[in-house]
């Protein structure tokens, strides 16, 4: 059955128009008054605390040029989510591996993602060019929770400066109820296992660099910061494909 993004407060019985994104998709799809599909709201995460999460059955009532409205049917508290929350803060990939990245860190199962500006960053961005790149990324963030099944959507923040994140305390975006452990990628000497750690750890930051990694004294301030260094083995991995290895191991 079609899964559709719908952030809204759901509630069954309710009769609501769906929003721009998920009205085309369905016209996409040239479903018709009648037809089944499952909506899903993101959760407490863009609800608020308390909202229910899962996801909801509904009807589609009408089909106009632009719009789609449909009646809210049962709602069934079905979670596919991590069994801990994994926030990834990521110095950004270049070219189209950041899209590539926020896809395939959904579908594992990532609760958040932080994108980085670092001293060997190839991608700068700033402003409004910035704030277009989060709002693509969040979309694909939506599009890969509604293929994989998540009720989740990771929330994607605004582009920071390792330093301004750092600065603020690591916070933004990579918060929890409980503090999560903070890791570092890292290939320095003396960082410990990641296989050998994660069956341990609760909730969870980790911190990756870009292409060619986080620098000598950036990794300092990380490690000043409160994260521990960790590596994934002896071979060095793309950027995308070492922070989707950790997720993988964290998930």
């Amino acid at each position: 059955m079609p899964r559709f993004f719908c952030p809204a407060a759901l509630a069954t019985h309710a009769v609501l128009d769906l929003p721009a994104g998920a009205a085309r998709h369905v016209q996409v799809l040239r479903l018709q008054p009648g037809d089944a599909i499952t909506l899903f709201n993101g959760g407490p995460g863009w609800q608020g605390e308390g909202a229910p999460g899962g996801e909801f059955d509904a009807t589609i009532t009408h089909m106009g040029r632009s719009d789609v409205q449909v009646q809210v049917g049962a709602h069934h508290a079905t979670e596919r989510e991590a069994h801990r929350a994994v926030h990834l803060a990521i110095g950004m990939p270049a070219n189209d591996r950041m899209d590539w990245l926020v896809e395939k860190a959904t579908e594992l199962g990532v609760a958040s993602i932080q994108p980085l500006m670092t001293e060997r960053s190839v991608l700068r961005l700033t402003g409004e060019r910035a704030d277009k790149k989060v709002a693509h990324w969040q979309s694909v963030a939506i599009a890969a929770c509604e293929q994989c099944g998540g009720n989740r959507v990771p929330t994607v923040h605004p582009v920071q400066t390792l330093a301004q994140w750092l600065k603020a305390g690591a916070s933004h975006g990579a918060t929890s109820p409980t503090s999560p452990h903070r890791l570092l990628l890292s290939l320095r000497e003396g960082s410990g296992a990641l296989r050998a750690l994660a069956p341990k750890l609760p909730d969870v930051l980790f911190l990756s660099g870009p292409e060619g990694g986080l620098g000598p004294a950036e990794e300092d301030a990380a490690v000043q910061a409160g994260f521990s260094p960790v590596s994934l083995g002896p071979r060095v991995l793309r950027a995308e494909t070492a922070a989707l290895a950790a997720l993988t191991l964290l998930a």
